[in-house]
């Protein structure tokens, strides 16, 4: 049975047991407290919305939804089927994004691809139907399975604030890789995903900053020491892990 966080009560729920059961997670919690809980919008739009953010400053992809969802109302499937590529590069997307919506809004149409039926779905099934979509990475699968969907399950393994966040509070002498990070998180199962809000929250406390992923997934306001490191650095490499160097 596929567990959902829904609302804040759903996720205390799931911390509290997770502390309950594994007791490496009370003086993490101590220091956390308790995650408030992060969603955006399911559907065909949460997922357009991650793709537009995928390797971009916090304030550039918000600039570019911005002009797509006033330039189209609804921003859904049939929409992007009909739209000229273009006109959505005009609206601020690349060439590589515009492929990927495309993409999508055809597996849609087709009846290949039901994004809902994803958050029933075992959370490792439901991460390789969406990276096996061309232009849909891992990082883009986790924030739609954990922030669109709420699915109680779905584990970040590739974000560096988790990871680090991990190091630190389990008392590990490296970071783990992403490969390591699926065994670490199996005492977790099937609350993975509620186990990544604390991470985040723990690596909040200690580092004094946000998470990629937790700060997209809230608000541009909260993701402000981001933002600010991307401007800096500039477009994140694609297939990196989306999260801020230690």
């Amino acid at each position: 049975m596929t567990i959902h966080l829904e609302t804040q009560s759903d996720l205390e729920e799931a911390i509290h047991a997770l502390v309950k059961r594994d007791p490496r997670l009370k003086p993490v919690f101590e220091i956390a407290g308790m995650p408030a809980l992060r969603r955006r919008e399911p559907g065909f739009a949460g997922l357009a919305h991650i793709v537009c953010g995928q390797q971009l400053s916090t304030a550039s992809a918000a600039a570019i939804w911005g002009r797509l969802s006033t330039a189209f109302d609804p921003f859904d499937h049939e929409a992007v089927r009909r739209a000229r590529a273009d006109r959505l590069g005009r609206l601020g997307l690349s060439a590589a994004k515009i492929k990927t919506l495309k993409n999508l809004a055809r597996e849609i149409i087709d009846e290949r691809l039901n994004l809902d039926v994803l958050a029933e779905e075992d959370a490792d099934a439901a991460h390789h139907t969406l990276v096996s979509l061309p232009g849909i990475g891992p990082w883009t699968a986790d924030v739609y399975l954990l922030f669109c969907l709420g699915h109680g399950d779905a584990w970040p393994a590739g974000d560096l604030a988790v990871q680090e966040g991990i190091k630190i509070g389990l008392g590990l002498k490296a970071r783990p890789t992403e490969k390591q990070m699926a065994p670490l998180a199996e005492p977790w199962r099937p609350l993975r995903g509620a186990a990544a809000h604390l991470w985040w929250s723990y690596y909040r406390a200690v580092k004094k900053r946000e998470g990629v992923i937790a700060g997209e997934a809230n608000a541009v306001s909260n993701n402000v020491a981001a933002a600010k490191r991307t401007a800096v650095k500039g477009k994140v490499p694609a297939g990196k892990k989306p999260g801020p160097s230690p």
